[in-house]
């Protein structure tokens, strides 16, 4: 009878769905543990390396403070740029947003074009530029501000509506 049950036992444990849903309770057991209260409900590989990198110290972790004052915290590698510091509050914040109000769309494009991180009233406008330049290191806070570039910085090419047809008007 025991022979039975251990092959029937492992049946089970061979079936996908079993091996899914008990990797799932194993998972959802490890992230509500305390200690690992900063890794997101659905973590990738990218989260898991940088909450590693940040334990050993090759990573910093950068408080964001809202217009709001409310604040959130990511984390981001030493060697990051601002495009890096971006990403992750992109990341960071479409997943609060998410938990809170299911899924929600939010254009990062317009909200790069008119607002800007801060670091000690250093504007960290250059995406290529490292954030270690700007003197942001580990714990550092980094606000949002409004900001309108200049207009130079935002020239549009001029639409060439219908050319091709004003000349073929003027022909009789």
């Amino acid at each position: 009878m025991d022979s039975g049950s251990k092959s029937e036992e492992i049946a089970s444990y061979n079936n996908s769905s079993a091996k899914k849903s008990r990797l799932q309770s194993m998972l959802s057991a490890l992230l509500d543990d305390p200690i690992l209260s900063d890794v997101p409900k659905k973590p990738s590989l990218a989260d898991v390396d940088t909450l590693l990198n940040l334990e050993l110290g090759s990573a910093m972790k950068i408080t964001i403070v809202k217009m709001d004052s409310t604040s959130f915290d990511v984390a981001v590698l030493n060697s990051a740029t601002v495009k890096d510091l971006k990403l992750a509050i992109g990341k960071k914040i479409n997943e609060i947003e998410q938990a809170r109000m299911g899924h929600r769309h939010i254009s990062w494009r317009h909200i790069w074009a008119n607002y800007c991180l801060t670091h000690h009233n250093d504007k960290l406008i250059d995406d290529n530029s490292l954030l270690s330049e700007h003197g942001i290191q580990n714990n550092s806070k980094v606000h949002f501000l409004p900001f309108i570039t200049s207009r130079i910085y935002q020239k549009h090419s001029r639409r060439r509506k219908h050319r091709f047809f004003h000349g073929l008007s003027k022909r009789s």
